[in-house]
């Protein structure tokens, strides 16, 4: 079987790639994106992307067509962590359906199925709703018990690893778990900044 397989970041295409090739399928990987932010972390990923592809014999098909503006157009009042991960999961699918449809693959799937840190559910319902609109087939796997190899062949491959998903919301809210974590003495004005950026209040700590 051949299987387009979308992927957000190289870390978690390792184990994956690992694993659908241990079913003797055929793939091939596009870098679909758009939520990455700023720029610097999407081409950031992408260049480690196109270093393991090659390292891994993995076909690249499609450009990355970043737009950022758009998607922050598409998630305008559904900034809600999994309301927002929603449309973002849902059109990464669609673009990556369309492009297998497109193409002759037989199915495609998603390195997101890898990550604990996703909801599978929205990603299984969106990953069928957009094989059902393109008429090809949608591969689930779940794939969260290889996500520690996945990180050890990460880090013996030497590749960029983020510390957050992708979008600058996720940013906001990863640089607060990790404030949170801080010991108590430790400065708090980052932790703030992080708490007025989800609020969307004005950061009255800079001066003018």
């Amino acid at each position: 079987m051949n299987l387009l397989l979308h992927i957000c970041c190289a870390p978690c295409s390792t184990a994956t790639i690992e694993a659908w090739r241990l079913e003797a399928v055929e793939l091939t990987g596009v870098f679909f994106n758009p939520n990455i932010h700023p720029y610097a972390e999407h081409q950031r990923r992408y260049d480690t992307l196109l270093a393991y592809a090659s390292k891994t014999d993995l076909p690249l098909i499609g450009e990355p067509l970043y737009d950022v503006t758009a998607w922050l157009r598409q998630v305008h009042g559904q900034e809600k962590k999994g309301v927002r991960c929603r449309v973002c999961i849902a059109e990464r699918l669609r673009h990556t359906a369309g492009l297998a449809a497109a193409a002759g693959f037989e199915a495609f799937s998603t390195t997101l199925l890898i990550s604990p840190w996703q909801e599978h559910e929205i990603i299984r319902e969106e990953g069928e709703r957009a094989a059902a609109e393109a008429g090809v087939e949608f591969r689930y796997r779940d794939l969260r018990p290889q996500y520690r190899h996945g990180v050890d062949l990460a880090k013996e491959a030497g590749l960029y690893r983020q510390i957050y998903c992708g979008c600058i919301f996720s940013e906001a809210e990863a640089a607060l778990a990790r404030e949170k974590r801080r010991p108590a003495n430790k400065p708090k004005v980052a932790l703030e900044r992080a708490q007025r950026r989800l609020s969307n209040k004005p950061d009255r700590s800079r001066k003018a």
